[in-house]
């Protein structure tokens, strides 16, 4: 097996994203950045050897190195309270949380990874609604600007098989040099999904993953949106379902993290 993909986890909440990642093998969590102390418990529970650094702002490639942390792969859900619907709607500019995003851009320039895993509510793609898609563009210009080409699929916790819609844009990004592209096609996740089947074993998948769901499409909007919260595992423990309904709700489906770890890794490998 090649060397596996050293991660920064940025905004990392309660560690979904870590959590899909690892589950693959073939990504490793260098280090984690949170500043909420609720999260910060349960990352030091479920990987108390890893660094947890608490402001984006003040982390940078000399600390890094400083400590000792490699790092070739970058991946964060940024905050969202001002791109949601359900939020201020302010934006991405200086000042906002949002705008926190700059501080991914930041650590892009420093670090130059081989790959950018970015995570957030469906909203990011058509907002603002008096310029549909600016802050959308505001990401790729980003990314174009540093030399990294980019992929994305509006990926909902119900084409996993999940009760509830969940909508969710995940970004892929890497050096334009590298020549890289369909890593979230359809081919790709098809493929994606037949290797967790092969690593898990498939009684342990859910019934209803939708391959089709991918690609273009937002799920499967027949299924009730609801949610069973501490109903069963998700790979969260009920402890955390309990004492930390923020840290669950501003979390992410990790499953969706692991099949896209696993089309990556396919590409990596190809």
């Amino acid at each position: 097996m090649t060397e596996k993909l050293k991660v920064l986890d940025l905004f990392s909440g309660i560690g979904g994203i870590a959590l899909g990642l690892d589950r693959t093998g073939g990504f490793e969590t260098a280090a984690f950045c949170e500043i909420e102390p609720f999260p910060r418990a349960v990352l030091a529970k479920h990987w108390p050897e890893k660094i947890c650094y608490d402001d984006v702002r003040t982390l940078s490639a000399d600390r890094l190195a400083a400590d000792g942390v490699a790092v070739d792969f970058i991946c964060g859900g940024f905050p969202c309270q001002d791109i949601s619907a359900a939020g201020r709607m302010a934006g991405m500019g200086e000042g906002t949380r949002s705008g926190l995003l700059h501080e991914i851009m930041r650590l892009v320039d420093e670090l130059r990874p081989k790959y950018i895993l970015l995570e957030n509510v469906a909203n990011l793609l058509v907002g603002p609604a008096e310029r549909p898609g600016e802050w959308f563009a505001v990401v790729l210009s980003g990314l174009a600007q540093r030399g990294y080409d980019a992929e994305w699929e509006n990926i909902p916790a119900s084409a996993l098989g999940f009760e509830h819609s969940r909508e969710r844009v995940w970004i892929v990004a890497y050096p334009s040099s590298r020549g890289l592209s369909g890593i979230l096609s359809k081919h790709s996740i098809a493929k994606a999904i037949g290797r967790l089947t092969r690593e898990r074993g498939e009684d342990q998948l859910r019934p209803e993953i939708r391959t089709e769901a991918f690609g273009g499409l937002e799920g499967d909007r027949e299924r009730p949106v609801q949610s069973r919260l501490g109903g069963r595992s998700d790979g969260l423990s009920a402890r955390v379902v309990r004492g930390g309904m923020k840290g669950f709700g501003n979390s992410v489906i990790p499953d969706i993290a692991e099949l896209i770890g696993y089309a990556i890794l396919e590409a990596e490998t190809s």
